[in-house]
Parts: C-alpha cells; structure tokens; sequence
C-alpha cells in the first residue's frame, strides 16, 4: 500500500463522513464513537506489535472520561479543547505509573496484571460516589467548543469534525511511528527480545514506552466518548469494554494503523446491523465475524486488504 494511496483512501473516507454528517445528523454519533473506538484499539495495537495483549485497557478511557468531566465540573466555562488535553493527559501520567512495574511482565501475566488494575478501579469508581457519582457516574453541561457556545446539532457537528481530524493526525503519527526505530523496536519485542538485550538496547524501557504512549490514546478516545455523551459512567473503564478494544484490534489488524479503524467501522456496523434485525443475537454475529477473520484473514482486515491490492493489480 503505497503513500500515495493510503492518503487518497483517508482522505475519502474522511470526506464521507463528513457528507454523511451533514446530511443525515444521526450518524454523527454514530460515526464518532467507531472514530473514539479506533483511536482506542490503536492503543492496543501498539501492544500486540510487541506481542502483548492488556485486557484492562479500557480503565485509561475511563480515566481520560472522569478527568474531563472533573474539569467541566470544576471550571464550568473550561473550553473542550482543554478537557481532552486533561483526559489524554491524566491517562499518560496513569499509564507512566503503571509502566513503571507492569513493563517487567510478559504474556498472559502482562495481561491479567492490566485487567486486575482495572478492576480494582472499576471498584473504586463505582463505590466512591462523592467524587464519582458511583454506578450513575458525572454529568455534566456541553462545554464550548474553541470558545464557541454550540447548540446539541452544532456541538455533534463540531466534534466529529475534531474527532476526525485527531483520528487522521493519530493514524499519520502512529505509522510513522511503527516504521520508525522505536516502533520497530517494540516488533522486535515480539520475535527476539533477548537479541535487543545483547545489543545493549532495553526491552522493558521500550515497553514502557509503547505503553505510556497505548495509555495516551486510550485516554484521548475516552475523554472525546465523555464529551459527546455529556456523561462518564464505571462502564467506560469495565472489562467488557476492554474486551471489545482487542476484539477491535484483532478484527482491524496490526500491520498498518489504520487497521484499528477499519476494525471500528465493521464492529460499530455490526452492532447497528443486530441491534435493528439480531436483537437477542447480536453476541453471536460479532463472535461469527471474529472467528470467520481469524480462519480467513489471520492478519485483520487491514492484512487482507492488503494482500487483495497486488493480485487485482496483477490481474489488470
């Protein structure tokens, strides 16, 4: 998949979703949340390129959820613009703490460590109801939006438009980041750890580093998730959500970042398609379409499509 390419594809299906919003408003939200949902996966992506999987992710949207609505709550004339920064930037400082130890570990230790964590938050969020709101969790008033008093229409307009624009600069930033020495360093993690020891460079600072980054963007997808909603419950940080990050991911696949958010939009999809037609039955089509991905695309959606460009070149 050339650049060139992979920039005119972005850029149509950006487009598309901006049309969309415009002309039919139901699926701003719609469309924001697979955007939220993409840029969260990716998170997880980062991990699984250095073959770990968290199933606990989902506490640093939770984490980026809260501290937003902390800061509406606290300063009710806060611009948006600044509560995604203390979301995104609470989750990074998050996962520094948690990196500081969970780096050391690998596999299914690695990954049970992150879904205890979250649980223990999960706990605390829902019982602290002082600060928390408990299991009803925080409203809070629609904030302005670059100074901006909005209308609901406007304000959903206005989001999507940053949502996508963060999920373009996100998708750009993290392939670069995945072909630069770093990211290739976290690969390496996956196929010969030992070896990157030999040659003197650290594999745990290098984890740690791909986690703080993970953390940032789980956090950033949660807070922008909070805004839309006007609302952060517990849920938003339940191991179920966390699931549905790496069921995502999985889906997507690793070998380019846009994978996360090809993965989102056939998850959200899905979801709208069984929600109208599979009410009772809806976990049975997600669990149908993972298994069908794993026996037919090993490598996500992102792999196949990846594959299927050259033969209908070689065709032609």
């Amino acid at each position: 998949m050339t650049f060139n390419r992979l920039v005119a594809g972005i850029a149509c299906v950006a487009a598309a979703i901006v049309a969309l919003g415009f002309v039919l408003p139901w699926t701003r939200v719609p469309a924001i949340t697979f955007l939220c949902f993409g840029m969260a996966a990716l998170g997880l992506t980062v991990l699984m390129r250095a073959g770990q999987v968290s199933f606990g992710h989902a506490m640093y949207a939770a984490i980026g959820g809260y501290a937003a609505a902390f800061v509406a709550r606290g300063f009710p004339a806060a611009d948006a613009v600044v509560m995604l920064l203390a979301g995104t930037l609470a989750s990074v400082l998050a996962g520094v703490l948690a990196a500081a130890f969970l780096s050391r570990y690998r596999g299914i230790f690695f990954g049970m460590l992150n879904l205890g964590i979250s649980m223990v938050l999960f706990s605390l969020v829902g019982k602290l109801y002082t600060w928390t709101g408990g299991t009803d969790g925080l409203r809070f008033e629609r904030p302005p939006v670059l100074g901006m008093a909005l209308e609901r229409g406007q304000f959903e307009l206005a989001m999507l438009l940053i949502t996508l624009a963060l999920a373009v600069l996100v998708i750009c930033f993290m392939q670069r980041y995945f072909d630069s020495s770093a990211g290739q360093v976290m690969a390496a993690i996956k196929t010969n750890e030992t070896r990157l020891e030999y040659i003197g460079i650290s594999a745990r600072l290098a984890l740690a580093e791909g986690y703080v980054l993970s953390a940032g963007l789980v956090g950033l997808a949660g807070a922008l998730l909070a805004l839309v909603q006007g609302l952060v419950t517990p849920e938003s940080g339940y191991w179920i959500r966390s699931g549905e990050y790496v069921f995502i991911a999985i889906l997507g696949g690793a070998g380019h970042a846009a994978g996360a958010f090809l993965g989102a939009a056939v998850f959200e999809v899905i979801k709208l398609v069984a929600a109208a037609y599979f009410t009772n039955a809806w976990q049975i089509l997600l669990g149908s379409t993972l298994i069908a991905v794993i026996f037919f695309a090993p490598d996500g959606l992102i792999g196949w499509v990846r594959r299927q460009a050259p033969l209908r070149k070689s065709q032609a």
